[in-house]
């Protein structure tokens, strides 16, 4: 997806630049339109066809339909506009974010009560190589 920035080796991130926003631009768009009391009662009552009325990606509507958050990040969703589709859903942010990062929600909450990831090691992935670490990609560079 384009060239290469600094941020994109930041782990556990992804920056929604103007590509992500160009990539997602539909998705996120979708799930604007369920602001709407009919449109949340018509993708409801039929996801795929709702889905099938957007120009999305196959693997943006699998995500949806999958409700795979990281992997709607990874394919140029914004958190923000994601946000319509979970709260359609009646899911909370922390429900979310939560899931998005392999935690219960009370793990996520107290982690987050104890001022949230730790930035020793967590700085970026190439560090994590040379301390013999797993450099595992980014979500972006996994699914982009």
């Amino acid at each position: 997806m384009g060239s290469p920035h600094d941020y994109d080796d930041i782990p556990g991130t992804t920056v929604f630049d103007a590509q992500r926003a160009r990539q997602g631009y539909h998705l996120n768009m979708f799930c604007m339109s369920l602001m709407k009391a009919e449109n949340r009662a018509a993708f409801k009552a039929n996801e795929r066809a709702y889905l099938d009325g957007w120009p999305m990606t196959e693997q943006q509507k699998q995500a949806v339909l999958a409700r795979d958050w990281n992997r709607m990040i990874a394919l140029g969703g914004n958190i923000y506009f994601l946000a319509k589709l979970f709260f359609s859903d009646q899911k909370s942010f922390q429900y979310v974010a939560a899931i998005m990062t392999g935690k219960t929600q009370e793990e996520y909450a107290q982690m987050m009560l104890q001022g949230g990831r730790p930035v020793r090691g967590n700085r970026y992935r190439r560090e994590w190589a040379k301390k013999g670490g797993k450099a595992s990609k980014t979500r972006a560079d996994s699914h982009g």
